[in-house]
């Protein structure tokens, strides 16, 4: 009996679920803690498989080139640049990367997504009216990992730091605006019947952008039909 508990308490050792003194080196966690530890888990997972579907649905409505949304008065166009990583959670092929110039809107990636990878991080150029910002993003908090800001207009160093505060609360704001757009369309009704399967189509090839964002914008339109009556 005494060599099987001195075995369990070697093995304890071993795992370095206990100190030399025979303590444990961690402190049992409370029940409820660790179900909240858990609940946050569960969260933040679906907030970033709910940003990989933006970043997604950004990507295809980018394509045309159109202003996407309306910001302090001004249309705001977005451009996928350079580097785009897109990662899933299930399949042989769980994350990929493309680089290149126009990499994003490549056949291979339009593919890669129809296989079921999402946007999980992109550098974008967003143009609003005569200001042009470069950042990038990450699906997974939609964190601006990196940014570019306009040319500042002011000189002196004091008035620069404030200009440079500006632009990016600026960048935040227009940020924020395209998440609202999406969130619209996706809480709306034609999301899975008219959105989902123009966006698939566009996946396969078989729609060119244009022709998604217009069912897309014609959804839209039916959606805030139907919230105001």
């Amino acid at each position: 009996m005494a060599r099987r508990e001195q075995a369990r308490e070697e093995a304890a050792f071993a795992r370095g679920d206990v100190g030399v003194d025979g303590v444990a080196t961690e402190e049992e966690k409370d029940e409820a803690e660790v179900e909240k530890g858990k609940a946050r888990e569960q969260l933040l997972r679906g907030r970033a498989y709910l940003g990989r579907e933006f970043m997604t649905w950004l990507l295809w409505r980018s394509e045309s080139g159109d202003p996407l949304v309306e910001h302090d008065g001004a249309g705001v166009v977005v451009l996928f640049l350079g580097k785009v990583v897109l990662r899933g959670v299930a399949g042989d092929v769980t994350e990929m990367s493309a680089k290149g110039t126009l990499a994003p809107y490549s056949e291979n990636v339009r593919h890669s997504l129809d296989r079921g990878l999402l946007v999980s991080q992109a550098r974008l150029r967003v143009s609003h009216g005569e200001r042009e910002f470069e950042v990038t993003l990450d699906s997974e908090f939609l964190d601006i990992r990196a940014a570019k800001l306009p040319a500042l207009l002011t000189e002196e160093e004091d008035d620069q730091l404030s200009e440079r505060l500006e632009l990016t609360e600026q960048l935040s704001a227009i940020i924020d605006a395209l998440v609202q757009d999406f969130l619209a369309v996706r809480a709306g009704r034609a999301w899975s019947k008219q959105v989902v399967p123009t966006l698939k189509a566009w996946m396969k090839g078989e729609e060119k952008g244009s022709d998604v964002l217009s069912k897309a914008a014609r959804a839209r339109g039916k959606d805030a039909r139907a919230a105001r009556g």
